[in-house]
């Protein structure tokens, strides 16, 4: 568009200058010249569903999980599934292109090279295990991995590849930790089983963070000297959550649309989290343990859904589903019969109606490393600095 152009247009134009400005930065973010050095020369990277790059394809997925393996999902990274819950990239594969790192290979792919790191997410994962989740009164679904033992799965790598704990200690010391995201799962199954009230859900949220942050320790313990622990996302926007309360009224929605009551739930997850990790901060002050806003960064999505070139009539609608005001159903799940796509995923945030789109996770990826939605910042700039 041309300044002549422009003119009685100046909304349209700001609009397009702010979207090619944010593609421009992006590509400065992920297209690094090939001489470029970065201080981070492997990932490892923990958590669920918004991590996993494959493991749970390889184990048998179930449940919500069920068709990953199946069409459309990969769509737009391969034309065929890749075991991401997505139609193409996660977070995790953006963080790799900005350091100039091949994308992250998943554990249970024992063909993989792990040289420059190891995917141990899992879709489905939770933070607490079986029998904690059961005394609260939640069942865990047969395939999930938790936390806990997809650290016994860093250990038994560990105990593979090092020659001693020196040996481990070195290896690990230039490389970046994604511990989660993290939770969301233990809070979904209760949610979802039971449609539990948010205040009975949140008497856990504690244990969550407890398990979040002893396994963040060992890792440190075990020589690990650059973490990202992210919070959760705003579950209140999300089209699962949208359509499974939907009696809620208009005065349970922000003006977005979105439910109050669970987003309020997940900024309380993250308040703890965050107070949490400054703790953890303070008695390793060596350490650089960085927050990530996955809630921040998906409301600045939301809020500059045009200028990102998302679709603002389809914010809060599923791109693959059934049907219905947020195109999901939980009996019919993206990929089964009777489900359909989008006719361009890259205007959608959500993908299925619990995952989000590449290019959403796109647009969150370069908030979180450039526009300040990870803190600290001096931590950030340093991981970064390639």
């Amino acid at each position: 568009m041309t300044m002549a152009g422009c003119h009685g247009m100046l909304s349209a134009c700001a609009s397009s200058l702010l979207m090619m400005m944010s593609t421009l930065l992006l590509h400065r973010a992920l297209v690094k010249p090939a001489a470029a050095a970065c201080s981070v020369n492997a990932i490892y990277s923990f958590g669920d569903s918004i991590a996993d790059t494959g493991n749970l394809l390889r184990e048998g997925p179930v449940g919500f999980f069920a068709n990953i393996g199946s069409y459309p999902y990969g769509q737009t990274l391969r034309k065929k599934p890749t075991g991401r819950c997505s139609d193409g990239l996660l977070i995790v594969d953006y963080f790799a292109m900005a350091l100039n790192l091949p994308l992250v290979s998943p554990y249970m792919d024992k063909a993989a090279d792990f040289s420059r790191g190891v995917n141990f997410a899992v879709a489905g994962a939770t933070a607490l295990d079986r029998v904690s989740l059961l005394q609260s009164g939640v069942v865990m679904p047969p395939a999930s991995v938790p936390l806990t033992s997809q650290l016994d799965w860093f250990k038994s790598y560990l105990n593979a590849t090092c020659s001693s704990p020196e040996d481990c200690a070195t290896k690990l010391a230039n490389a970046l930790f994604l511990v989660g995201e993290i939770g969301g799962n233990d809070y979904n199954y209760a949610f979802f089983q039971g449609m539990r009230s948010v205040d009975s859900v949140k008497s856990y949220v504690p244990q969550v963070i407890n398990t979040v942050m002893d396994v963040t320790k060992e890792l440190i313990e075990l020589g690990a000297t650059q973490i990202i622990v992210p919070g959760n996302f705003p579950i209140g926007c999300s089209p699962s959550y949208l359509t499974l309360f939907s009696s809620f009224g208009s005065a349970d929605r922000d003006e977005r649309g979105c439910l109050k009551s669970y987003n309020s739930f997940a900024e309380y997850h993250n308040e703890q989290l965050q107070a949490a990790i400054d703790g953890l901060r303070k008695v390793n002050t060596d350490i650089n343990i960085i927050y990530a806003d996955y809630y921040g960064a998906f409301m600045h999505l939301i809020d500059h859904a045009s200028i990102l070139g998302f679709d603002e009539g389809s914010l809060l609608q599923a791109c693959c589903g059934a049907g219905g005001t947020y195109n999901f159903n939980i009996n019919m799940m993206c990929g089964e019969p009777g489900t359909s796509t989008c006719t361009n995923p890259a205007r959608h945030v959500s993908w299925d109606g619990i995952h989000l789109t590449q290019q959403a996770y796109r647009a969150i990826a370069l908030a979180l490393i450039m526009d300040g939605f990870a803190q600290p910042d001096d931590a950030v700039q340093e991981i970064w600095s390639c």
